[in-house]
């Protein structure tokens, strides 16, 4: 039976519980208990004391969790019985306590919510028309936060003194803007303006109604959002979205979309609940959805030869005001893609913009509220069995991965990630922060992004790890950066870039292995030396064997190959036929002659066994993808010329299944070559039956078709063998390869038929994107087992 003598409990709540309207939903539930005590923020998380009759304070427990903000992530509670407070009268919300150690976990950036949007169209409300309007539970987070514990003084709304109205909401307990860091209103909070070449744009009351009139007829407005700036112009308008394409050095890439509101997203993609349930999210990401080719869309130049389209909906109130001014001259959609030009970080800071941008954007639509932390827009698909993360950034970033078992132990770990798609992660305790996407390290800007982002996590985490580990290519600007902390007195640990792919999928579901990893990418550096990128592991947290790759073939030129396909094509050829080239249309006007004589003198032709090389050699093979003119081109684009009901019947380009085989195996089982120390996936069959399809009058669609069921036959014959080899029934599946939807959910399907248990990435990319996790998760099972 529960006492109802008078007890005292202390709750230590963990997890994301500032920035979320966590306090004030505590004092109304002690309040509500009758329960006396004190709520407070500190850097370990939410300390709560209440004291009351023993019934009230189980009930207290029983709802704290039960009945949290939607936006409160709690991840543990502890509570320990304290000595009674005679003079304990009442509740209250006490100042947050600043002290060392920070454990409390950052919360992220939360698209406007209803509350907030109705004011902003009320025209009777105060905040009518602003643009900064926000609540406890929306608005920025980790874009303004300096420091933990999340208040205002250590945001960059510091310099905002709140009018007595606002502060008047932020002291009420019964004001949903009570502790609202960032709350503003037009009378004391930031505003926006209007730039030109020229300066500030006069004559003109609203910023908002003159950027809308500039993009109504075709502009391009830079456009200061919530982690950096965005581009936008007419999604409709074939000459504007190609003049952006051009000015921004972006000749191919797909760009995102924001629709005004779901009733246009309907209109551009065509997406089920699952999807919708995501556009509207608090995250509020890029969804790559299936394109409405009736929809208002300059299709050649926002996604050609893509039919899925990357859609978003408004997330600030910025965002929305902006959209209700556009509607009114017809437009409800616009192309939003990333404020930088080609392959640099995302624009921070007005004169940062207005500078880097000067030649892309014809105006700028600025505030003077500073973004603290960069973020990207994340993006997202939804497939059967759940989210497939191509970016994982705003909304999502830093919001760590929670460890467990032997994973959620050991020592803190700082982990610098890859070359491409970079971010970099730190381990603290059972949590794992990766960092919002940093991108291609390929110039000075990138390098100072990661540098920034490095030293971010640190500040923010209160934390400074002895171990940094990296990739084992030596090459890297992030494993040049980890040496040079040698001097600083860190300690590396080197990680092999599958090895790291392997163990982020393992760390997300908890997994202590062995396991079977089917890791395909473009390029990784291998243990050997070699550049790997289609390999069949077995391996745990710590340590892998290499069971089996595909075949290794020369690249002519290194990097220039994957930025010529057509070279790789003619080294794929060069080892299928030998001399005996066959002659394709495409050879007559390129020098194969010279690629030729390149690999008969091994010059800069480093041999590699990467899947992602592999398809490009397919799609250069059709004449179609001569060129690469962004990452992974031919793969994304020969993906979008099929269906999975089209290679699902497709016949893969193996030879005849042998006699001896057993019934039901696919052909492709039987091109694999068994060797004792490793089994090698030939590409020569793959190699020739393109070129026979060819000569037969083969379209690209069929090529696509019958290659991605190849494929799937292959990687469903390898994790066969390695099964036999190892014993392992735990298969992992991981790189950037498996971003293709009809590769991973068929080989994850046939799989799980043959009584596999599949683990694929869920809460991060199956690209780069992960390697700094899985570098970070093997660092410390090293160390951990004292190696």
């Amino acid at each position: 039976m529960t006492s109802l003598t008078t007890l005292r409990r202390r709750f230590l709540v963990d997890g994301i519980v500032q920035g979320v309207g966590f306090r004030p939903f505590v004092y109304n539930l002690a309040r509500g208990e009758n329960l006396a005590g004190f709520v407070t923020n500190t850097s370990e998380g939410v300390v709560i004391e209440v004291q009351g009759p023993g019934e009230a304070l189980d009930s207290f427990a029983v709802r704290l969790t039960g009945e949290a903000p939607p936006l409160a992530d709690i991840v543990a509670v502890d509570i320990d019985e304290m000595e009674i407070d005679p003079g304990a009268a009442e509740f209250e919300i006490r100042a947050s306590v600043d002290a060392p150690g920070t454990r409390t976990l950052i919360p992220f950036d939360v698209a406007t919510c209803d509350d907030c949007l109705a004011e902003i169209r009320d025209p009777e409300d105060r905040r009518c028309g602003y643009p900064f309007t926000n609540c406890t539970n929306c608005g920025p987070r980790w874009t303004i936060i300096g420091r933990i514990p999340y208040d205002r003084p250590h945001t960059s709304m510091a310099p905002f003194t709140m009018c007595p109205l606002c502060q008047t909401e932020y002291e009420d307990p019964g004001d949903r803007r009570f502790h609202a860091q960032p709350n503003a209103c037009p009378e004391c909070g930031p505003r926006v303006w209007l730039e030109d070449y020229d300066g500030v744009i006069s004559g003109r009351t609203d910023p908002l109604e003159a950027a809308a009139g500039l993009l109504a007829v075709g502009r391009v407005l830079a456009l200061k959002g919530l982690g950096g700036f965005h581009l936008a112009v007419r999604s409709d308008d074939e000459k504007a979205v190609a003049r952006l394409r051009r000015h921004k050095n972006r000749e191919a890439k797909p760009l995102a979309v924001m629709a005004g509101n779901i009733e246009a997203a309907r209109r551009l993609g065509v997406f089920g609940e699952a999807e919708e349930e995501m556009l509207t999210s608090p995250r509020a990401p890029i969804v790559l959805v299936n394109r409405n080719d009736g929809g208002q869309l300059a299709a050649p130049s926002v996604a050609a030869g893509h039919r899925r389209l990357g859609v978003m909906l408004p997330y600030t109130p910025l965002h929305h005001l902006l959209f209700d001014k556009l509607r009114a001259r017809g437009v409800e959609a616009l192309v939003m893609t990333s404020g930088n030009a080609s392959d640099e970080p995302i624009c921070l800071g007005n004169t940062e913009a207005t500078t880097r941008l000067r030649f892309i954007a014809d105006a700028w639509l600025l505030h003077d509220r500073d973004i603290v932390r960069r973020a990207d827009d994340s993006v997202i698909q939804i497939l059967d069995d759940g989210p497939l993360l191509f970016r994982r950034s705003r909304g999502y970033a830093p919001v760590p991965i929670h460890l467990k078992g032997a994973a959620a132990s050991g020592p803190d770990i700082l982990a610098v990630g890859p070359e491409l798609k970079n971010t970099v992660c730190l381990l603290k305790e059972d949590r794992a922060f990766l960092s919002p996407h940093i991108g291609d390290m390929g110039n000075l800007q990138a390098f100072e992004f990661f540098s920034e982002t490095v030293a971010t996590l640190q500040d923010v985490l209160e934390c400074r790890p002895g171990v940094i580990a990296h990739d084992l290519h030596p090459g890297y600007f992030s494993t040049r950066w980890a040496k040079e902390q040698t001097d600083r007195g860190s300690t590396l640990e080197p990680v092999q870039h599958h090895h790291a792919h392997l163990a982020a999928v393992m760390a997300e579901h908890g997994l202590t292995g062995p396991v079977i990893g089917l890791i395909m990418d473009g390029t990784g550096y291998g243990i050997d030396g070699t550049i790997w990128g289609g390999e069949i592991l077995a391996g745990d947290l710590k340590e892998f064997q290499r069971l089996g790759h595909f075949d290794p073939v020369p690249l002519p030129g290194g990097d220039a190959a994957i930025r010529a396909p057509w070279r790789t094509a003619v080294s794929y050829l060069r080892h299928a036929f030998g001399d005996d080239l066959p002659k394709l249309p495409w050879m007559a006007d390129l020098p194969v002659a010279a690629v030729v004589e390149m690999l008969d003198k091994d010059l800069n032709s480093p041999v590699t066994s990467s899947c992602g090389r592999l398809f490009d050699a397919v799609a250069a093979l059709t004449g179609g993808w001569l060129e690469a003119r962004y990452e992974a081109q031919a793969a994304i684009e020969m993906m979008a010329m099929v269906s999975r009901d089209e290679v699902a019947v497709a016949a893969p380009f193996c030879a005849p299944l042998s006699g001896d085989a057993p019934r039901g195996v696919s052909p492709c089982q039987a091109v694999i070559s068994k060797e004792v120390d490793g089994f090698i996936i030939p590409v020569d069959p793959i190699i020739r039956g393109v070129v026979e399809a060819l000569a037969v009058g083969a379209v690209p669609a069929e090529i696509s078709a019958r290659f991605h069921r190849t494929l799937i036959d292959l990687f469903v014959a390898a994790a066969r063998e390695a099964s036999r080899r190892s014993g392992l029934k735990d298969v992992v599946l991981g790189g950037g390869v498996f971003q293709n939807e009809i590769l991973i959910e068929e080989t994850a399907r046939l799989l799980r038929e043959e009584g596999f248990a599949i683990h694929r990435p869920l809460l991060v990319p199956a690209n780069d994107g992960a390697i700094a996790l899985g570098q970070a998760i093997v660092a410390r099972a090293r160390l951990a087992d004292g190696n």
